[in-house]
C-alpha cells in the first residue's frame, strides 16, 4: 500500500515517521522552513519512547505523486479547505481518505440518516468545499489520542500517548480499515478500529470545545484548570451543554463528565493544542473544535450560554492576535 501524509505538521510527520521507520511506502506533504528541513536531515522524532531520525519521500507538491492508496488529512481542520481541491491529483478509483482533524468533521451527517441526514455545517465545511472534493464513500474516521509538537523545522517532540483509534462511519469492519489499522500497529501506534466512531467523536468534543478555548483564555495548562475550582466549574459547564447537544442528536456518551474532568487531569501539564497554536502565533481551531458545536445548538434549539460566551470572546482573542500579527 501506498500512504500519502497531505499536511505532514505535527500529528501527520509523527504518523508518516512512525510508518517510514517501520518499513511502509509513505510520503509526506509539507510546504516552508518544515518541508525544507525534512528534506535535508529527515524527520527527527523526540520522544520518551526513543529518538529516531525517519526518511520517508517529501513532496513539495501533489502534482507528480499520481494515485495513492491511503491518504491521511494531516492538516488542521482550517488547513483542508485550502488542501482539498488539489487531491484530485492523488485519488484513484480506490483511494481511501483518513481525517484526523480535530472537533466535529465535514463528513459527520453523511450517512448518519434520520433528520440531520447530509447536515452540512458552514462553520467547518464553508460553502461545502471540502465535501464536493471528497467523495461520502472514501471517508474513514479516525481521533488521535496522543500528543506532539513541532519544537524547530524538521523537528517532532512526541509528548504522550500513542492511540488513534480508526473505523469507518457506517460502524462496518471493512477490509481497508483493517488494513489501515494493521499498518498503523506495525508502526508502533496502537491502533483499536471503533464501530462507534460518531459516539467517540462527542467523547473527545467535550475536552475540545471546553479545555481549548478556555486554555486559550488563560494561559493555563491541562491540569492547572482542572484544579482550579472556578475554572473546573466552568469548564465542566460547557461539558454539560455539549452533552446536551449530542443527546439531542441521539449520541448517548460512554462516559461521565466526571469521568472526562478526571482523564484530562491525568494529561498533566500540557498545553493544548489551541494554546500551542496561539503561543506560537498560528490560527487555532476554534470552528470545528467549538463554533460547530455553537452552531449545532443552535440547530437543535439549545441556548449553550457558556459554550456561546467562551467561543465569542476566543474568536476577538483570535481576532486581535492576527492584528498584532499583521
Amino acid at each position: 500500500m501506498k500512504f500519502l501524509i497531505a499536511g505532514a505538521g505535527a500529528i501527520g510527520a509523527y504518523i508518516g515517521a512512525r510508518m517510514a521507520q517501520a518499513g511502509f511506502d509513505v510520503v509526506l506533504f509539507a510546504r516552508g522552513p518544515h518541508l525544507r528541513a525534512m528534506q535535508e536531515n529527515g524527520v527527527r522524532v523526540k520522544s520518551i519512547d526513543g529518538d529516531f531520525v525517519a526518511r520517508p519521500t517529501i513532496a513539495a507538491s501533489l502534482d507528480q505523486l499520481g494515485p495513492v492508496d491511503v491518504v491521511f488529512l494531516g492538516v488542521k481542520a482550517h488547513g483542508l479547505t485550502q488542501l482539498v481541491p488539489d487531491l484530485e491529483k492523488v485519488l484513484g478509483p480506490d483511494t481511501a481518505v483518513v481525517s484526523t482533524q480535530n472537533g466535529i468533521p465535514w463528513w459527520y451527517f453523511q450517512g448518519f440518516g434520520g433528520e440531520w441526514e447530509g447536515l452540512r455545517l458552514e462553520r467547518v465545511d464553508p460553502g461545502g468545499v471540502i465535501s464536493s472534493a471528497i467523495e461520502p464513500r472514501r471517508v474513514i474516521g479516525s481521533i488521535v489520542y496522543f500528543s506532539t509538537e513541532i519544537t524547530s523545522p524538521g523537528v517532532v517532540q512526541h509528548i504522550e500517548g500513542n492511540r488513534i483509534s480508526v473505523g469507518e462511519p457506517d460502524g462496518s469492519r471493512s477490509d481497508r480499515v483493517r488494513r489501515i489499522a494493521e499498518a498503523l500497529i506495525a508502526s508502533g501506534l496502537r491502533c483499536p478500529i471503533t464501530a462507534r466512531l460518531r459516539h467517540e467523536i462527542w467523547v473527545k468534543v467535550l475536552g475540545n470545545a471546553s479545555l481549548n478555548p478556555v486554555s486559550a483564555l488563560t494561559r493555563a495548562t491541562i491540569v492547572q484548570m482542572v484544579r482550579d475550582p472556578g475554572v473546573c466549574s466552568l469548564i465542566r459547564n460547557i461539558m454539560i451543554e455539549v452533552e446536551e447537544v449530542s443527546l439531542k442528536l441521539g449520541m448517548e456518551l460512554p462516559v461521565s463528565i466526571d469521568q472526562r474532568i478526571a482523564g484530562a487531569e491525568k494529561v498533566g501539564e500540557h498545553k493544548t493544542s489551541m494554546l500551542q497554536d496561539l503561543e506560537a502565533g498560528r490560527p487555532m481551531e476554534l470552528e470545528s473544535l467549538v463554533g460547530a458545536v455553537v452552531e449545532l445548538g443552535e440547530r437543535v434549539g439549545l441556548p449553550m450560554t457558556y459554550t456561546r460566551t467562551i467561543y465569542h470572546c476566543t474568536k476577538l482573542l483570535a481576532q486581535s492576535v492576527l492584528a498584532q500579527k499583521s
